[in-house]
């Protein structure tokens, strides 16, 4: 399995995984914006989006929080399977995600 740990990168494979520091509650209220236009469909702790003649799925759980020194950090654990989507589609998709996902930092 692929752990991802820079979230902006130049391509995307079919499946990969990734921990992203958050709630399922902030994620929940970010996805709608991060799929944008795409049709796409909630369930529990798991999403379908279309895009184009392919799909992604994505299914998440909540990991043990990340504590470093007297901080702890929510941590959300992402899988994302991407099955008929070609490479472009993947990266233009993944752009937009990390854009709207990407939280703070500098």
């Amino acid at each position: 399995m692929h752990k991802q740990l820079s979230n902006m990168q130049s391509s995307y494979p079919e499946r990969f995984e990734r921990e992203m520091a958050c709630t399922e509650a902030d994620w929940l209220r970010w996805l709608p914006a991060a799929v944008g236009d795409l049709h796409w469909k909630l369930l529990t702790q798991s999403a379908g989006v279309r895009i184009g003649e392919g799909a992604l799925g994505l299914q998440w759980q909540v990991a043990p929080p990340r504590v470093i020194g007297q901080i702890s950090l929510p941590v959300l654990s992402v899988r994302f399977r991407f099955a008929g989507v070609d490479d472009a589609q993947r990266h233009a998709f993944m752009k937009r995600f990390d854009l709207y996902m990407q939280r703070g930092g500098g």
